[in-house]
Parts: C-alpha cells; structure tokens; sequence
C-alpha cells in the first residue's frame, strides 16, 4: 500500500527504523514528487520504517453479527480484513450464512479474553475500532473465520496487515467447498446472469473485460452489459498494468452499485480482481 503523509501518526513512525525484511510491521516509506508515501512492499530508495505493535486485550461482552464484537469497555470492533453475510435488520433481509457466521464466533468469543491488533487507520466511519482478534491460545480470529468459510477476504488498503495469511485461508475454504463456497447464494455468476434490480450483497461475478477507461479518479475496466469494476488512482499501484487485463476473462468480487448509469463494483485490491 502507498499514501501520503495525513496524520501526526506518522510523524511518531518516522522514529522507528528496522532492517528491510519483509514483515507484518515493516512499512516502507519514500519521497516522490514532492510528497511522501508510506507502503507495506519494498520500493526503490525507501526507508525501512518498523510499525510499533498495537496491542492490547478485553473481554468480549457480546458479538454483534460475524465480524463485529462489543468489549466490555464498551468500544465496538470491526474485524479486519474480511467480510461476513449480513444479518436481518429494519433495512434488509438476512443474508446466507450471517446467522452462522454469529453463532461460531459466540461460541470462540463469548465472555473470553481476546488481544487486538490494529493497523494503519485505527476505526472506520462508523466509529468502530478495526482490528484484528487472538484468542488466548493465540489464535487469529479473523483468519479462522475465513479458514471455515464463514467470512470472505474484503481488503481495504492502506490496511493490510495479515492479507498474505487471510488470502491463503480463503484458498483452503475455497478449495474444499466449505461454508460460503458451498453456497449457491455465493456461487459464480456469469455477467448475463446479473440482476439489475437486485445489486445487495457481496458478489461474484465474471465476464471478459473490453475495454480500459480512466477518469480524474478512477480506471474503469469496461465489461459488456452496461458493467464496469473501477479501481481508485490511489490504490492502482497495489495492481499489474490494467491493460494486461484487456481481452481477459476475470472474476470480480464484491458489491455492486450504480455510478453513472452503469453498474459498478470498486475494487480496493488485486485479491478482488481475479484473472
């Protein structure tokens, strides 16, 4: 990942230097164009910058759905790095496999202690803490959900601690059909098959992409059918040449919206962009 300098929290980054290995906690960081960049991958002239761990353990005084538990201190976390279905509420119908994404991490979770590690950006818009959950027994909650396949990998760049081991989770969950891949609602869609009127939930769709736009903001990669997935300029470094995806049968994965008057996925990582 790569961004520019936002915020006093990398100011205090700046004083803890390391080796340049590959780590979960190695940032690399670099001067271009008169603006600096931050990246968990290796660039040409970047300084090796060590992350500070970011630890600290609760307990969990009730699981809101499958990715969200509420601490007993009264802090809500979002679980990184992945996605489950959604349960029933006042604006939408349950999603498959909400209910037991639920109940697994009532049973892990329920009145235990578990320790939280953040990343670069510590809660979303809604005010949560994001992060990623262990158990006692040091177990990475994130990633096991998605082991089971009870959760997708949903990756929002700059944070990407843990993707390696999330990705390779989902592969195993993917391989041997469990949870969401053995469930029609998750099934793979051909582009003909997309329903204009039903865009909710998370998605996976493929088609040959035919042409490569970009905007101000955006590169579009055009499919036939009135679809496009759109990448955002910030986060086009993290993927190869869009052309090379040109004339290519590709898998998108995750939600559908209207932009424009075509239908629209973003795609934030090369993990959800499949060739």
């Amino acid at each position: 990942m790569r961004y520019p300098v936002i915020t006093r929290f990398f100011c205090i980054l700046l004083s803890f230097t390391a080796t340049p290995v590959f780590s979960e906690n190695l940032i690399y960081q670099w001067i271009e164009q008169n603006k600096t960049f931050f990246s968990d991958r290796p660039h040409a002239d970047a300084r090796v910058i060590t992350l500070p761990e970011t630890q600290s353990h609760y307990k969990v005084k009730r699981v809101v759905d499958g990715d969200t538990v509420l601490l007993d201190d009264g802090t809500k976390v979002r679980l990184l790095g992945i996605n489950t279905p959604e349960l029933a509420n006042r604006h939408q119908s349950a999603e498959a496999g909400g209910k037991r994404a639920k109940q697994w991490l009532t049973e892990q979770l329920q009145g235990e202690t578990v320790r939280l590690e953040t990343d670069v950006e510590k809660t979303d818009k809604y005010g949560r803490t994001l992060a990623h959950l262990f158990t006692d027994a040091d177990v990475h909650v994130n990633a096991q959900l998605v082991r089971l396949g009870l959760a997708a990998v949903s990756l929002y760049p700059p944070n990407l601690k843990y993707a390696d081991s999330l990705i390779a989770a989902e592969a195993v969950a993917e391989k041997q059909r469990l949870g969401l891949w053995n469930d029609a609602a998750y099934a793979l869609k051909p582009l003909g098959q997309l329903n204009p009127d039903n865009q909710q939930g998370w998605q996976r769709i493929t088609g040959v992409v035919k042409n490569l736009r970009q905007s101000r903001q955006y590169y579009y990669l055009e499919f036939s059918g009135n679809f496009n997935a759109r990448i955002h300029r910030s986060n086009a470094h993290l993927f190869p040449d869009f052309s090379t995806y040109v004339g290519q049968a590709v898998e998108v994965r995750g939600w559908i919206n209207r932009q424009q008057g075509q239908l629209s996925m973003l795609i934030r990582h090369p993990d959800a962009l499949r060739l």
